[in-house]
């Protein structure tokens, strides 16, 4: 039981931290220092460049913006392929192809490994 809750801990975890790398692909709010001036009691209200970037769906520089959902599914496109040849005198021998991430892809791979623990 106590494993259960420690796993569900840890992905949380891990969805924050990607989250937070991800924001200037997502829906996010980048504008993390307004957050810390603001009144804690009021209501939170988004600054305009959030308000433009869930308008035009798209981040300042014209991609289109993503929800945490859809930049998953975006990358779960991204496949490594063992083959084998099958008539081939090295038919023991298997290879893999990976596919090639596409831009968003990339950005989204280099977001991640600015994450710090």
């Amino acid at each position: 039981m106590f494993a259960c809750y420690l796993l569900r801990m840890l992905s949380y975890y891990v969805r924050w931290h990607m989250l937070e790398a991800w924001r200037p692909l997502l829906y996010c709010d980048e504008d993390q220092h307004a957050k810390l001036l603001r009144d804690p009691v009021a209501p939170a209200t988004r600054s305009k460049h959030a308000d433009r970037k869930a308008s035009t769906k798209t981040t300042s520089d014209g991609t289109r913006t993503h929800s945490f959902r859809s930049l998953l599914d975006n990358l779960s496109t991204l496949v490594r392929n063992t083959c084998t040849r099958p008539h081939a005198a090295d038919a023991d021998a298997p290879f893999d192809v990976d596919t090639k991430p596409s831009q968003l892809q990339r950005r989204a791979l280099d977001l991640i490994k600015t994450i710090q623990l």
